[in-house]
């Protein structure tokens, strides 16, 4: 096992530079000059120049990236172009928020989703089969920027309910921006695990309608084992392994993927950092904020490889 993660961390040293390199080039392409934005529009070009200078702009695409570089391999990820501040300080601040934000979604969206797959594969063709993956179907082809401004309209600026419904006078029920209250939590939570829910639903059907066939379950059937213990000690343990795989996948693309869900709900996390840079072309963010979703991402998948070995103990990692 230990080698096998070694083996693992050492193969994401190329694919890190690749990242780096990849988004380095394509922030160059972008149009605009972050030295420019920083003077302002109306400032001198001796001024403007001068920052050039002073951010090393000036310097050939190979040497600002070799400096970018070595800056990294030390633990600098440089400092903002637009508050002169350390980048790490800046990613520190909005990392935890993407982070739970995530978790959440993630630990939502497994609930959801196990509990609806194992409905429905142990209830196949029947009506709350058919029903869960309609409802399945929609949470896959919603956008989640379209859902969050739909749940803001209904659950955070209200609706009006007509006076014949009881006990309820208006919907306003959380708050339509920021982060750390469970009023602020809870809408952008489920604009995000919605998706995935849909997802691990598929996915756990399909994989214990195959497991459920197997000679084993009917051999624990034939000797008088509950239909609990079967689905649950027997089926699922063995269906999770492509769910595990959806689950880590999931996870990795929503530490990267929150932009539109933080933008839409105002929660300073790492995705409207991002976007706020990329507007501003601010390089060390932009370069800086990808290196670290796809560490994380890498260290994701590193995780679902071990849980395969928990969950098979056939599954060779070395």
């Amino acid at each position: 096992m230990f080698t096998y993660v070694l083996r693992r961390i050492l193969q994401t040293i190329p694919v890190l530079i690749g990242v780096t390199l990849l988004v380095f080039s394509l922030m160059h392409l972008i149009p605009g000059d972050p030295a420019q934005i920083m003077a302002g529009e109306s400032a001198p070009k001796e001024q403007v120049e001068n920052i050039r200078e002073r951010l090393g702009l000036n310097d050939p695409y190979p040497v600002q990236y070799w400096n970018y570089i070595s800056g990294v391999l030390q633990g600098d990820l440089g400092n903002s172009v637009r508050t002169g501040r350390d980048v790490t300080n800046e990613i520190g601040v909005r990392f935890w928020v993407t982070v739970e934000l995530a978790f959440y979604s993630m630990i939502l969206s497994i609930f959801l989703g196990l509990i609806a797959g194992i409905v429905s594969a142990t209830r196949q063709y029947s009506f709350s089969d058919v029903t869960l993956m309609i409802v399945a179907l929609f949470g896959l082809s919603m956008p989640n920027f379209w859902l969050g401004l739909m749940l803001i309209q209904w659950f955070a600026i209200g609706m009006d309910v007509p006076s014949w419904i009881p006990f309820i006078e208006n919907t306003a029920w959380f708050k339509p921006s920021g982060w750390g209250s469970f009023e602020q939590i809870v809408l952008p939570v489920i604009t995000l695990g919605t998706g995935g829910a849909a997802i691990i639903a598929r996915m756990t059907r399909s994989s214990m309608l195959e497991v459920i066939d197997q000679d084993y379950i009917r051999t624990a059937r034939a000797k008088g084992a509950k239909e609990r213990v079967v689905v649950y000690r027997h089926a699922l343990k063995n269906a999770l392994i492509p769910v595990v795989t959806v689950v880590g996948l999931q996870f990795g693309a929503l530490l990267g993927g929150t932009v539109l869900t933080e933008t839409v709900f105002a929660i300073n996390g790492m995705g409207k950092l991002v976007i706020d840079a990329i507007q501003a072309r601010d390089f060390p963010i932009v370069q800086g904020t990808v290196l670290v979703a796809a560490l994380l991402f890498v260290l994701v998948n590193l995780l679902v490889d071990i849980t395969y070995r928990y969950l098979n103990k056939r599954i060779d990692l070395n």
